[in-house]
C-alpha cells in the first residue's frame, strides 16, 4: 500500500480508532512520523494527526491526480506514500494529516525503549 500510492478503505484499517499511547513509524524505514498525542478523531475513518512528530521525516508534494489538487504526504527516507494533508484540522495547527494505516507501524509507549525509540518516552510521561 505505502509503496503503490494506494488508499485503504475508510473505517476498515487497523489504526483509525487506535486510542493507545505511542508513536507511528514508517512501515518500510522505521522513521518516526507521528505521535498518538497529536492524533484526533476526524470522522474520516483514517488515522488523523495535527502535526508530524519529526517534521524533517515528512515530504509534502502537490498531488494533481484529483480535482481540486491535494497535498500528498510521503516519508522522507523510504519515500512511502503516507496519505494527504488538509487545512481543515483542529487548532493549534489547523492541519489534518490523513494517513493510511498500511503505511504505518504503531509502537506502544511501553515498547519504545526495546524497539529503539526510547527518546520518545518523555512524550508520555505525566
Amino acid at each position: 500500500m505505502a509503496i503503490e500510492n494506494g488508499t485503504e478503505p475508510a473505517f476498515n484499517n487497523p489504526y483509525w480508532d487506535n486510542k493507545k499511547e505511542g508513536i507511528y513509524v514508517d512501515i518500510v524505514s522505521g522513521e518516526p512520523l507521528f505521535a498518538s498525542s497529536d492524533k484526533f478523531e476526524s470522522g474520516t475513518g483514517w488515522p488523523s494527526f495535527t502535526k508530524p512528530l519529526e517534521p524533517q521525516n515528512i515530504v509534502e508534494k502537490k498531488d494533481k491526480s484529483l480535482l481540486p489538487s491535494r497535498t500528498e504526504v510521503r516519508s522522507k527516507n523510504a519515500d512511502s506514500h503516507l496519505g494527504h494533508v488538509f487545512t481543515d484540522g483542529p487548532q493549534p495547527t489547523g492541519l489534518r494529516y490523513c494517513i493510511n494505516s498500511a503505511a504505518l507501524r504503531f509502537i506502544p509507549k511501553e515498547d519504545l525503549g526495546k524497539e529503539g525509540y526510547g527518546q520518545y518516552k518523555k512524550l508520555f510521561e505525566k
